[in-house]
C-alpha cells in the first residue's frame, strides 16, 4: 500500500494539550499553492516570471489531485475514514478541498485572462484565439494543421459499435458533437490534443503570436469528420489517481513489479474533471456518466484549460521580462588560485566544505567530486544514493566510468521516487549493464537520504571522503532548487556512511552513529531528545532556542514537542516552504513560536535543524522533512555541522529567513498566511534569495 494511504493520524501523545491544536495538512498545502499564486499576482515581479508561477501553480495542483485527493478518496471508498489530526473526516476534507480549489482555480484563470494576457499583449507577446487573426494568419494556421496536426489526430466515435474511449490522465481533449445531415441524428466523438506537439502554436507571419493547439484543431474539425456537420466542441481534461501501490512483501522482483504497476497507473480512477465553462449540459452529462465522476469533482473553467503549458510562454527569451540573472560561482574552497578546478580531495583534507546551491555551482562541487573520484586511480570504491536524477546525467556517467575503470561501485537507486519511477528504472538498468552494483534499499522503506561515499588509497591507509546533502543528485534541478551539502573527510562521518551503506545493501541491525541522525527512528528520537534538552537549558537559565528550516511540518509528535518547548519558554522559529500543521501564537500553547515562509525564483529545499544547546550550538542539515513518511517510513540522514564558520553561516541564513527586513509570509494562529513585502515606512523589503546571492559573492571575494 502506498505510504500516503497509510498516513493515518496517530493518537494524541500529549493528552493535556488542546485537541484543536493542529491545522489540516491538505488545506495547508492549498495555502502553499495560494502563495505561489500570489507570486504570479505580484506586479513587481518580471512578467514572464509571473507566467512561470501561473504554470507552477497549475502543475502543483495536478500532482495534489493525483496523490493527495486520490488518497482521501481511496480512504473513503475502502472505509478507512479516520479523522485527521485537525478533526476532519476525509469526506469533510474533500468538501473543503473542492471549495478552496474552485476559488483558487477561478482566481488563477481570471489572473491569466484579465491581467497577464493583456500585459503580454503590451509587450508584443500575443496569446490569442483563432477568430482574432486576419485571413492570411488563419491560412497559415490551416496549412500548419494540415501538415503537422491532422496526420497525428485519431477521432474516436462513441456509438453502439464504439464504446466510450479511455481518457488518459492530464490529457487535453475535445468533446465533439456531430450531426448527420442526411438523418439529422447527433453523435459524439472524442479527439485528443496531441501532447507531443507545441501546446501554443506560433503563427507564421505574425511575430510572437501564439494560438492554443486545441483552438486550431477546433477550427478544422470538419476535416476529421467529412460528410458530418460539427455542431459544437468543448475542451475537457481528466485527472486520475496516479499514486502507486507496490507490495514489497511479495516475492516478485521489485523492478518487475514496479514496471507492472506503472502500467496500472495509467488506468487509475478519475479524481477531477475540468471542463470549459460554456460546456453543453448534455455533453457534460455524458462525460460525467462515462467517467463516473460526481458533480463535486467537476470544475468549470474559462479556456484555455491546462495552464501548466504556459511554461512554453514563460521560457521565451526576453531578458527584460525575466529576473536579472544571478552570477553563480564556485565555492571559494573548491577553486584554485588560477581559477582552475581545484583538487577536491586535497581541499577536503584541509577542511570541510559547506556548499549552497544554486548560489554555488553544483557542477564544480558535488558533480566534480564524483567525476574526480571516477577518474582518480587511487579511488577504490564509490557508494552513492540516487533518488531523482536528470536525463543524460553526468552523475550516472561518472558512476559508469568508475565501474568500467575497475572500481567497486554501488548505486542505491530509489526506483519508487514518485513520478520518476520510469526514469529511475531506466537508470537502474543502464547502471547494471555497466557493471555497477545496483540495489534498491530496505524492504518497506524508501531511501530518500542524499549520500556519497568515496574510498581512496593514500599511502598505506584508506581515507573516506563524503557528501551528505539536502537535495537530489540532479544537475538540472540544482540550478533552481535551493539546497545545502557537506563535503568532508571527517573520520566519524566516513565511518557512519560505511555503516549506513552496509545496512542498505546487506543485512545488519540498526547501527550506532556518531555524526548522523538516521531514520527510521533515529531522526525522530534524535530531534525529540534535542528539543527536550532545550527545555532543560531554559529551565536552568542557559541559552535555549530552536530554529528549523524545512519543506513541510505536519508530524504531530514533533509539533507537540515544539508546543511543549514553547510552553516552557523556549523561543521556536520555523521557516517552512510548504505545509505546516502547527498553529503559532496561541496563548498558553505556542506564543513563543513564529512560522515564516519564503518563496521566490528558487525552490527553497534545504533542511536545517538548529538548537542553541546552552551556548554550544548543535546544528544538522539533511534530507528529512517533519512528516510521518520521512520519520517512520524512509531512510533519511542528517549530519552534524561542526566547523565554527559553517555554524555561523547557517545561523545567519536562519536569521535572514526570520528577519522583519525580508519579503516573506507569516502564519497566524488561525491558519491564514499574511504576506509582507514592504516595511512600515512603505520601503520594499529585501528579497532573501537576492541577498544570499550577494553574500555568496562577497564571501568569495573576501577569501
Amino acid at each position: 500500500m502506498s505510504e500516503e494511504t497509510t498516513a493515518i493520524f496517530r493518537p494524541d501523545s500529549q493528552p493535556d494539550l488542546p485537541h484543536d491544536r493542529f491545522l489540516d495538512r491538505e488545506l495547508s498545502w492549498l495555502d502553499f499553492n495560494q502563495r505561489v499564486l500570489e507570486l504570479a499576482e505580484d506586479r513587481s515581479i518580471p512578467l514572464l516570471e509571473r507566467v512561470n508561477f501561473l504554470s507552477i501553480f497549475a502543475s502543483n495542483l495536478d500532482e495534489f489531485f493525483m496523490v493527495r485527493v486520490a488518497s482521501l478518496k481511496r480512504r473513503v471508498a475502502t472505509g478507512i475514514a479516520v479523522q485527521s489530526a485537525a478533526g476532519f473526516s476525509p469526506q469533510e476534507v474533500l468538501v473543503r478541498i473542492s471549495e478552496r480549489t474552485r476559488e483558487l482555480q477561478a482566481r488563477h484563470s481570471r489572473l491569466f485572462r484579465d491581467e497577464i494576457s493583456p500585459a503580454l499583449e503590451r509587450h508584443g507577446i500575443h496569446v490569442t484565439h483563432f477568430g482574432k487573426l486576419n485571413d492570411a494568419q488563419k491560412a497559415a494556421l490551416h496549412n500548419y494543421f494540415q501538415l503537422n496536426v491532422f496526420p497525428v489526430l485519431t477521432p474516436l466515435a462513441v456509438d453502439p459499435a464504439h464504446p466510450f474511449p479511455y481518457i488518459s490522465g492530464l490529457s487535453l481533449n475535445l468533446a465533439v458533437v456531430l450531426r448527420n445531415p442526411q438523418s439529422g441524428s447527433e453523435h459524439f466523438a472524442r479527439v485528443k490534443v496531441p501532447p507531443l506537439l507545441p501546446r501554443f502554436v506560433e503563427v507564421e507571419g505574425a511575430e510572437r503570436t501564439y494560438v492554443p493547439l486545441e483552438d486550431v484543431m477546433g477550427e478544422f474539425l470538419s476535416e476529421l469528420f467529412p460528410g458530418m456537420d460539427v455542431v459544437k466542441h468543448h475542451a475537457f481534461r481528466v485527472t486520475r489517481n496516479e499514486d502507486l501501490e507496490v507490495d514489497e512483501d511479495e516475492g516478485e522482483n521489485l523492478l518487475v513489479q514496479l514496471e507492472k504497476e506503472l502500467l496500472r497507473r495509467r488506468f487509475g480512477p478519475p479524481v477531477r474533471l475540468e471542463v470549459a465553462e460554456d460546456i453543453d449540459p448534455q455533453v457534460l452529462e455524458l462525460l460525467s456518466r462515462e467517467l463516473d465522476v460526481e458533480a463535486h469533482d467537476i470544475y468549470h473553467l474559462p479556456e484555455p484549460l491546462d495552464l501548466r503549458s504556459l511554461n512554453a510562454i514563460a521560457f521565451l527569451k526576453y531578458p527584460e521580462l525575466h529576473f536579472e540573472p544571478h552570477q553563480i560561482t564556485t565555492n571559494r574552497y573548491l577553486q584554485s588560485e588560477d581559477d582552475e578546478a581545484a583538487d577536491i580531495f586535497g581541499a577536503l583534507r584541509q577542511r570541510e566544505v559547506l556548499v549552497h546551491h544554486p548560489y554555488e555551482s553544483f557542477a564544480t562541487s558535488v558533480q566534480a567530486f564524483l567525476e574526480q573520484a571516477a577518474a582518480d586511480p587511487q579511488v577504490l570504491a564509490i557508494k552513492q544514493t540516487l533518488y531523482r536524477t536528470s536525463g543524460d546525467s553526468p552523475i550516472v556517467d561518472a558512476l559508469i566510468d568508475a565501474a568500467e575503470a575497475g572500481k567497486q561501485v554501488l548505486a542505491l537507486v530509489e526506483i519508487k521516487a514518485r513520478f520518476d519511477e520510469q526514469n529511475n528504472i531506466g537508470w537502474a538498468r543502464k547502471l547494471e549493464a555497466a557493471g555497477v552494483h545496483v540495489v534498491y534499499g530496505i524492504v518497506g522503506l524508501k531511501t530518500h537520504c542524499k549520500l556519497s561515499l568515496v574510498i581512496r588509497q593514500e599511502g598505506n591507509q584508506l581515507r573516506r571522503y563524503c557528501h551528505i546533502g539536502t537535495g537530489n543528485y540532479n544537475p538540472k534541478t540544482a540550478r533552481y532548487y535551493e539546497d545545502l551539502g557537506l563535503l568532508t573527510s571527517r573520520q566519524s562521518v566516513g565511518e557512519d556512511l560505511t555503516k549506513l551503506f552496509n545496512q542498505l545493501s546487506g543485512f545488519s541491525s540498526a547501527p550506532e552513529y556518531q555524526s548522523l541522525l538516521v531514520s527510521p527512528n533515529g531522526v525522530r528520537n534524535g530531534l525529540t531528545a534535542r528539543v527536550q534538552r532545550e527545555i532543560e537549558h531554559k529551565q536552568a537559565g542557559r541559552p535555549a532556542k530552536i530554529r528549523l528550516k524545512m519543506n513541510s511540518l505536519v508530524d504531530e509528535q514533533i509539533i507537540d514537542q515544539l508546543y511543549l518547548a514553547s510552553m516552557a519558554g523556549v523561543e521556536v522559529e520555523v521557516l517552512v516552504r510548504g505545509m505546516c500543521a502547527l498553529k503559532p501564537g496561541v496563548p498558553g500553547l505556542s506564543e513563543n513560536i513564529k512560522v515564516h515562509s519564503v518563496l521566490g525564483r528558487y525552490l527553497e529545499h534545504s533542511r536545517i535543524f538548529s538548537f542553541e544547546n546552552g551556548g554550544d550550538p548543535d546544528i544538522y542539515i539533511g534530507s528529512a522533512d517533519m512528516m510521518h513518511r520521512n520519520l517512520d517510513r524512509r531512510v533519511e540522514a542528517l549530519v552534524k555541522i561542526t566547523q565554527t564558520d559553517q555554524i555561523k553561516e547557517l545561523k545567519e541564513l536562519l536569521d535572514l529567513g526570520m528577519s522583519d527586513k525580508v519579503s516573506l509570509w507569516t502564519l497566524a494562529s488561525s491558519g491564514s498566511w499574511h504576506r509582507q513585502t514592504t516595511s512600515p515606512t512603505g520601503a520594499p523589503l529585501i528579497d532573501m534569495q537576492d541577498e544570499l546571492m550577494a553574500r555568496t559573492l562577497t564571501k568569495k571575494r573576501s577569501r
